[in-house]
């Protein structure tokens, strides 16, 4: 384990039963208040993407919106925001995806993302793959290449990261949590 994940872990905060009995919540909330963490937190993932000429950083609501646009600007980059659906004022593609009791769908602006446009997707965990499974949809319908999925925590009992590395969306998350 790396220093800032060990510090990520210490600071991230577990919810038991919420927001359903069983379920252990993984809350980065302490994590953007904590502002040298949350700064080398973005640091981090900075140095990781820098080389990476014309990426456009696509973050996931809500939580994504905060990592992603933090690390679009610590890039010089653009920043696209996927959202729940009937959030965007202007034309959208659409991703319908399940959630434990019932299905969302995200969406995306049309234009937000150029033809061959490198794309890196940042969101708070991978647990399911659901959610981030719809949004690299959304990524490749538009015509951007993925270049990685980022995430803070990852719960590999939930297989969300076998999922999308299945797919060739090939994830990098920083700490990890066992169980749900």
């Amino acid at each position: 384990m790396t220093a800032l994940s060990a510090a990520l872990q210490h600071c991230i905060r577990t919810v038991p039963d919420w927001p359903a009995p069983g379920v252990q919540f993984r809350d980065i909330t302490p994590v953007f208040a904590n502002a040298a963490l949350f700064q080398r937190l973005i640091e981090h993932l900075a140095q990781r993407y820098a080389d990476h000429r014309d990426l456009i950083v696509a973050g996931i609501d809500a939580r994504g919106f905060i990592v992603g646009a933090a690390l679009a600007h610590a890039l010089g980059s653009g920043f696209v925001p996927l959202r729940k659906q009937g959030k965007l004022p202007h034309d959208t593609l659409g991703e319908a995806y399940a959630l434990e009791y019932g299905q969302a769908t995200l969406e995306v602006h049309e234009d937000a993302i150029t033809l061959g446009q490198p794309v890196v997707l940042v969101d708070d965990l991978i647990a399911t793959g659901g959610t981030m499974l719809a949004a690299v949809s959304l990524i490749r319908r538009l015509g951007g290449q993925l270049h990685e999925v980022a995430a803070i925590i990852d719960l590999p009992d939930l297989g969300g990261s076998t999922r999308l590395a299945s797919t060739g969306a090939l994830p990098y998350t920083l700490t990890a949590y066992a169980g749900c």
